[in-house]
């Protein structure tokens, strides 16, 4: 059924048909209802290329979650602790705000011409880019677009950097420095004076800033900053399984271990079982992130609570705010997280 149909049925004119799409203001709620009765009687869907041609908005967000570290798989996104309360968070947040969520995701650096391709073609009114990887030469491009979009851990001196301040651009972040410190104070007044670290991946914002805090936690105490101690996790499972591995075969070891996500920090948990040593007893161990099975675990895990919800939500409230109100200029927001202390 076309709209023509949809007008002829209503006896009104194709505009007045247009313009109750479009909910402009100028049409009588009498004529409103008979033409919206008929619309949901034919089950009548707007043509949303002839909408982006018009100009018009898609209502629809593109949510772009980028892991090119991700071993293959089909539902690799969906089992990470990490990724999938974001998508969750955002898509529910944005079906309340009635906006659809269109969802890609990024393996691999081709992958990331979808991205690009999404706003030039303008199947999206702007777009949510979280992911542990960002692509600095991406970004500029879509800024160029002109399209709204929300970064998700990303380094605000970057895009000041690359002249980018006067685009459409907000970034959400954590406060992933202090949460680092408090994590590291805790293992620190605990009595540790050698703690090891699994490092996430060190070209990401959270990451540099994690890592930034271990070193400055020992130095502020005058402990000794091992890089045998400091493991190459890159935020991934089996990266930090074989990384502990390897640290395990030191004469030498550390009686506490700091983790850059809950992640690395279960699958410490696991090389620290197989070889017989316990914890807290043998070894401390703290992760980072608060994901939900980490105080399920025995022993539950200490960590550093990620308020995933809250950045999502705001992450997308931003964005319709600069679809509503006009696109704007950067903007930055921050949010805090807590120690939450467990029985490792």
């Amino acid at each position: 059924m076309r709209s023509e149909d949809i007008a002829r049925l209503a006896g009104v004119s194709r505009s007045t048909v247009s313009r109750v799409i479009n909910n402009y203001s100028d049409i009588p709620q009498k004529t409103r209802d008979k033409v919206l009765k008929i619309i949901e009687q034919y089950h009548y869907e707007p043509n949303t290329s002839a909408r982006v041609l018009a100009g018009k908005s898609t209502s629809t967000i593109g949510l772009f979650v980028v892991s090119l570290s991700e071993q293959p798989g089909v539902n690799r996104i969906y089992q990470n602790n990490y990724f999938a309360p974001f998508v969750d968070a955002v898509i529910d947040t944005a079906n309340a705000a009635g906006y659809y969520v269109l969802v890609h995701t990024i393996y691999a650096e081709e992958d990331f011409a979808k991205v690009k391709q999404a706003f030039l073609q303008k199947r999206i009114d702007g777009g949510i880019i979280v992911g542990t990887q960002k692509n600095a030469e991406l970004i500029g491009g879509i800024a160029r677009i002109g399209l709204p979009f929300v970064l998700i851990d990303y380094d605000v001196a970057d895009i000041l950097e690359h002249r980018l301040s006067d685009s459409p651009i907000t970034v959400v972040n954590s406060d992933d420095y202090e949460g680092a410190m408090a994590a590291m104070n805790h293992l620190i007044s605990a009595g540790h004076k050698e703690i090891g670290f699994i490092s996430g991946h060190m070209n990401t914002y959270s990451g540099k800033q994690r890592f930034r805090a271990y070193e400055a936690a020992l130095r502020t105490h005058k402990l000794p900053v091992r890089p045998e101690y400091v493991l190459n996790g890159r935020f991934l499972k089996q990266a930090a399984y074989e990384e502990t591995k390897r640290l395990l075969k030191l004469d030498r070891l550390p009686t506490a271990i700091f983790s850059a996500n809950d992640d690395m920090a279960i699958a410490a948990m696991n090389v620290l079982r197989e070889h017989g040593l316990r914890i807290p007893d043998d070894m401390a161990l703290i992760g980072f992130d608060d994901v939900p099975v980490a105080a399920q675990l025995i022993p539950s895990l200490s960590t550093v609570r990620l308020p995933i919800y809250d950045m999502s939500k705001e992450a997308v409230s931003r964005l319709v705010g600069m679809f509503e109100n006009g696109a704007g200029t950067l903007s930055s927001v921050s949010f805090p997280t807590s120690l939450i202390i467990r029985d490792s």
